[in-house]
């Protein structure tokens, strides 16, 4: 997994050096390119106006009635004329043509005009064209093959003292780029790419460790969970997504460990729960077949096989209640029930068990009949549980109250509320999980299963409802959960 993400990164760090000094360098490239072909365009183009100019005031100095004659017998004047402004640069070119293209004077930088032979034929009869109708002309090109290569260059007619036009002169230079410039630049480029490259794979290097060492604790870590054990955790280093992971990480861990904590338990308390009443039933069968048991008594012995059955028969109820809850197969059915009449039958359904805790009753209702919108059997199983659980845990002649009141929103309070142990504060926010039991030394719940209350609160919230706990330890504990009023 490292050498993975480490060489994902990395070639991706490489992909985009390797893009970004391509782009770079034609970004660069073009811009040395038009630069250059700029400053060479300006260069030519006031050479070319410089020779027009200076040939144009040449005839006119020399009263040179014919624009040929002047050529044939002025090419001195003109080239110390011309010399001046751009026979300094060796690459410029000049050469002027009389009205048919025919080139009459070549001239080239550091060159006698006579060992000169730029263009061996007459120009295109359209550079011609453009030239007199435009009043310039202006191409980067080898003038229709005129020329051997590409040349910047700028042309202009000759115009006669009385405005006719006798001639043109162009004024060019060899289009090439700047191989010195060019060949400095990628240098450059290249050793700065390659320190870059460099830089880069060290940060990638530090970056994939950074990213991967935490993962590599995680899967350590996991592999001691796989085995069954839950007490290692990852450490945590910084704040960014990766310290978020490992934080989420242990939290995992914490809830896999407190889980397996109450698997035990709960495995401890099904074992006992279930062996008690076994032991109990087989020991009183066997006595009343082996006659050990008198026959008058079997009919007290049956009864209490017969509660110890039903014991058991709730306990695999439950289990199998909270596998359809966990497994989404318990469908809901609402419809309209009336939530005080339930109230009442379950508290008459406790009255033994009121009567041997001598508890002390209340009962509050704001209407005689209070219609709500719910699953019937699920909120009479929640609301069972709740009522089993406070009486169970109330102090021998306590208070035990159920309240049903109106609330905001179109929703009804049902609350459930006793005397006695209470819940200690460190419980409170465990009660509702699964096969938790604050009273861990069963010393008061010798028939629960830790089931109860994690059932209620799972299918009250299962129908968009909320229950709540409000308790203080060896005083008093009260459920609430709401219901949709009809």
């Amino acid at each position: 997994m490292f050498k993975s993400i480490f060489l994902k990164q990395l070639t991706t760090f490489g992909l985009i050096i390797l893009l970004s000094f391509v782009l770079l360098i034609s970004i660069i490239t073009s811009i040395v390119n038009s630069y250059s072909l700029s400053q060479n365009s300006e260069n030519v183009k006031w050479t070319a106006a410089a020779a027009k100019a200076t040939i144009e005031e040449g005839i006119k100095i020399n009263n040179s009635n014919s624009y040929s004659d002047f050529l044939l017998n002025k090419k001195e004047n003109i080239e110390k004329m011309t010399s001046a402004f751009f026979l300094r640069n060796d690459k410029m070119k000049l050469f002027i043509t009389d009205m048919e293209g025919n080139v009459v004077l070549e001239m080239k930088g550091g060159e006698e005009a006579d060992d000169v032979k730029i263009i061996a034929s007459p120009l295109p009869e359209r550079v011609l064209e453009e030239t007199f109708d435009d009043g310039e002309y202006y191409s980067v090109s080898d003038l229709y093959t005129a020329l051997n290569t590409r040349h910047i260059v700028y042309g202009h007619p000759i115009v006669h003292g009385d405005g006719q036009i006798v001639g043109a002169v162009y004024a060019g230079m060899e289009y090439t780029s700047d191989n010195s410039l060019m060949s400095l630049m990628m240098e450059t480029v290249i050793t700065a790419c390659l320190w870059i490259a460099l830089a880069a794979l060290i940060a990638a290097y530090f970056m994939s460790e950074r990213i991967v060492s935490p993962l590599r604790n995680m899967a350590t870590v996991s592999k001691k969970f796989a085995k069954g054990n839950f007490s290692e955790r990852v450490a945590v280093v910084g704040r960014d997504e990766i310290a978020d992971l490992s934080v989420a990480f242990n939290n995992m861990a914490d809830s896999l460990e407190e889980m397996e904590e109450m698997r035990n338990s709960f495995i401890g308390n099904v074992s006992h729960d279930l062996r008690t009443p076994m032991t109990t039933i087989l020991g009183f069968i066997e006595g009343i077949n082996s006659g050990a048991i008198p026959e008058e008594k079997h009919s007290y012995y049956l009864n209490i096989i017969a509660s110890e059955v039903k014991r058991l028969s709730r306990l695999v109820n439950e289990l199998l209640d909270i596998t359809k809850l966990e497994s989404g197969k318990r469908k809901f059915v609402f419809e309209n029930f009336d939530i005080c009449e339930m109230a009442r039958l379950i508290l008459i359904s406790f009255e033994q068990k009121i009567e041997d805790k001598k508890l002390e009753v209340e009962f509050e209702c704001f209407d005689d009949n209070v219609d709500v919108y719910a699953d019937k059997d699920a909120i009479h199983q929640a609301l069972y549980n709740l009522c089993d659980n406070a009486i169970k845990f109330s102090r021998e002649g306590g208070l035990f109250r159920i309240s049903i009141l109106r609330a905001d929103h179109g929703k009804i309070k049902v609350s459930v509320y006793n005397e006695g142990e209470g819940i200690a504060k460190e419980d409170i926010p465990h009660v509702f999980d699964r096969f938790y039991k604050s009273d861990r030394s069963r010393g008061l719940d010798k028939t629960g299963s830790g089931l109860g209350l994690y059932i209620a609160k799972t299918v009250i919230e299962a129908q968009d409802e909320k229950i709540s706990l409000n308790s203080t330890a060896g005083e008093y504990c009260e459920f609430v959960f709401t219901l949709t009023e009809k």
